[in-house]
């Protein structure tokens, strides 16, 4: 569970990844030393980039799935205490909701 910010910058980051890779490629036929220097150090930023990434949605993906354990072993633990919040949060989102429509 990302939140949209975080979302949304590992979506920009994505797009930075495949636009350096798309310049890279298109400049592929240039074959000046400037030119190359660009490209590789395009490239290593690249695959920087991608294993960083990787790495954010490893931690992510880490840390979704302990605060879903935490939540579902304090659910099992305290069933009535569960249901409780979640009538209150429906209550108000119901009544926020009812609000809104007015």
């Amino acid at each position: 569970m990302t939140t949209p910010s975080t979302q949304q910058l590992m979506d920009d980051l994505r797009a930075v990844v495949a636009d350096a890779e798309a310049l890279m490629q298109a400049t592929a036929h240039d074959l000046t030393d400037r030119a190359k220097a660009a490209r590789e150090r395009a490239a290593s930023s690249v695959t920087q980039a991608r294993m960083r990434l990787s790495e954010i949605e490893e931690t992510l993906e880490t840390r979704v799935k302990a605060v879903a354990d935490d939540t579902h072993q304090y659910v099992s633990s305290h069933p009535w205490q569960s249901i409780g919040v979640a009538a209150a949060v429906g209550m108000v989102v119901g009544l926020l909701m009812g609000r809104r429509g007015s």
